[in-house]
């Protein structure tokens, strides 16, 4: 469990700033993330790296010469939001174009891919790479889908050596995607981590067992063998490994890499048979790392992986880097940049007309009233998410919709218009929620903000009209962003539902949104007996039949207590 807390909900905020006042000769703070403290020259490619919270030194003890100019810095287990993001790729920008990489992760994959969009508006060239190391999460016929674990550093150092020796552009993404290919990971635990300020874990492994194929973010492995010896264990790990030899190299890098928990000196015994069997193969190992680089919080486990070397990536891996936490060969000394930087200001906003400042108040009321409730099934939620993903939707839930409350509730004190108080409820639960189910309810707050308006609004007898407008941009916004079906256990078989009913049922507006609460519920209920197609849950599919989806309940319960809040 994790001892030093303040409050569980600012422990990611807290960790990153004492983060960069142990490290300023390393790191500096910027909206959503960190940058290097150091000047970076003109027209280097700036790589910025990023994700959830609890991995470290993945990813902010990663930032420095030689590897990332940036790090986006999510909650915990939680992707940063694309506001977070993007403030950190404008920090990165040094007239080259700005490359990206990050764990192959669907909310990494949205709101990464948001903010590179928008800077890409504003001219500049931004490049995605995702990695995919982990074998255990998709078959090699479906290597695009796996998963980014300890293989995220072989990635990104090969990159940002790469952009250090000057490379343009082209050359990074050309250099990652081809480290990236020759990557593979695989990892076994002996104990589930627990999130801070949780009194049990995400999840257990069987006394005298081990769960194979983990992820970084506390979900469960594929299976539970016997516990091995050390011995045992690194042969495992090799096996798995070497299964995915590319077949044209004999040079390895090897990374053991500790999840949080288990110690150095077990590492250091089992990294011994590791090199003794790869050896035994006929590998020979290129600069070996054994330790911690990708955690799990207090996760009790360990992952190989193996990088298969040319004499491009042999060149880059050992290229010099100098990071808080990875440190290879000497860099030099550095200028600390003290560029001054405007400090953001708050914008103006024009008051609304008294109707519109009326529906505004009625509106911040509901979303208190979500706040409230989100408080209440926190728990809940986070226990059925933990069944077959990392048990964070919950937290993640509430984290966004305390943002818009209080966004909200400032809101009203500036005499905003209904549009406008809604559309910053949705960027600030976006912001603070991170993830899919972040990204996805603050898009559908957007888009149902769109539907009304800060001036004029809608007659008594136009409500209807207008709720059911309102609520069908939402639900569309969430089917465009998310690329999800009904059938593959998400919050689409509660949302599209809910949907269909608003617009097929009749009447005055109470007796339409009951209705569509009552199918939104249904089909929440109904993921019961689905498998999961998507998210983090799809790696274990069937283990998630008997348990609802989190996204179509949190959907349901969500939608019923807006109910309370319409005009009659």
């Amino acid at each position: 469990m994790t001892f030093l807390v303040n409050a569980p909900s600012d422990f990611a905020d807290q960790a990153l700033a004492g983060l960069v006042a142990a490290h300023p000769r390393y790191l500096r703070a910027v909206h959503g993330g960190v940058v290097r403290s150091t000047v970076v020259p003109q027209g280097q490619v700036g790589l910025v790296i990023g994700g959830g919270t609890g991995h470290y030194p993945a990813f902010a003890g990663w930032v420095g010469p030689g590897i990332a100019h940036g790090s986006a810095c999510g909650n915990i287990f939680a992707s940063p939001s694309a506001s977070q993001i993007y403030s950190v790729l404008k920090a990165c920008d040094h007239g080259a174009g700005v490359f990206v990489s990050f764990g192959n992760y669907a909310g990494d994959v949205l709101h990464f891919g948001q903010a590179a969009e928008k800077l890409r508006g504003e001219g500049v060239d931004v490049r995605i790479v995702t990695v995919t190391d982990d074998i255990a999460s998709a078959p090699p016929q479906r290597a695009a889908e796996r998963r980014g674990i300890a293989g995220d550093l072989a990635v990104f150092k090969c990159a940002g050596a790469a952009a250090e020796e000057g490379a343009d552009l082209d050359a990074v993404e050309r250099i990652a995607v081809h480290a990236n290919d020759r990557t593979r990971t695989f990892g076994v635990a002996f104990a589930g981590c627990t999130l801070p300020g949780a009194d049990h874990p995400l999840f257990t492994v069987p006394e005298g067992q081990m769960s194979l194929g983990l992820g970084i973010h506390g979900e469960p492995g594929i299976a539970d063998v016997p516990l091995g010896t050390a011995d045992e264990i690194a042969a495992l790990l090799v096996e798995k490994v070497l299964a995915e030899d590319p077949g044209d190299s004999k040079r390895v890098v090897a990374l053991l890499n500790g999840l949080g928990t288990v110690k150095y000196e077990e590492l250091y015994l089992t990294y011994g048979t590791v090199a003794r069997l790869l050896g035994e193969h006929g590998y020979t190992v290129v600069d070996a790392e054994v330790g911690e680089q990708c955690t799990s919080l207090d996760m009790a486990g360990l992952s190989l992986t193996l990088l298969w070397l040319d004499d491009e990536l042999e060149r880059l891996w050992t290229a010099p880097c100098d990071t808080p936490a990875y440190r290879k060969g000497v860099v030099g000394e550095r200028e600390i940049d003290r560029t001054a930087r405007a400090e953001d200001t708050q914008d103006d906003i024009a008051p609304g007309s008294a109707a519109s400042q009326a529906l505004a108040g009625r509106i911040a009321t509901g979303v208190s009233a979500v706040h409230a409730l989100l408080q209440e099934i926190e728990p809940y939620l986070g226990d059925i998410d933990a069944i077959a993903g990392d048990g964070d939707h919950g937290i993640g839930m509430l984290r966004g919709a305390a943002a818009g409350d209080a966004a909200a509730a400032e809101l009203l004190t500036r005499q905003a218009g209904a549009r406008t108080l809604l559309e910053r409820v949705g960027a600030a639960w976006a912001e603070r929620s991170g993830g899919t189910s972040g990204a996805l309810w603050g898009a559908a707050i957007e888009a149902a903000a769109a539907q009304l308006d800060d001036q004029d609004v809608a007659a008594a007898q136009d409500a209807r009209e207008v709720a059911v407008a309102a609520a069908v941009a939402a639900v569309h916004a969430i089917l465009q962003l998310g690329k999800a079906q009904v059938g593959e256990k998400t919050m689409v078989d509660a949302a599209v539902p809910f949907r269909d009913a608003l617009q097929s049922t009749p009447g005055p507006l109470p007796q339409v949104w009951a209705a569509a609460v009552t199918a939104a519920t249904t089909g929440a209920e109904a993921t019961k007996d689905y498998s999961a197609k998507r998210g983090r849950a799809k790696t274990h599919q069937d283990k998630s039949i008997g348990t609802p989806d989190p996204g179509a309940v949190s959907f349901a319960r969500i939608v019923a207590v807006v109910g309370e809040h319409l005009p009659g």
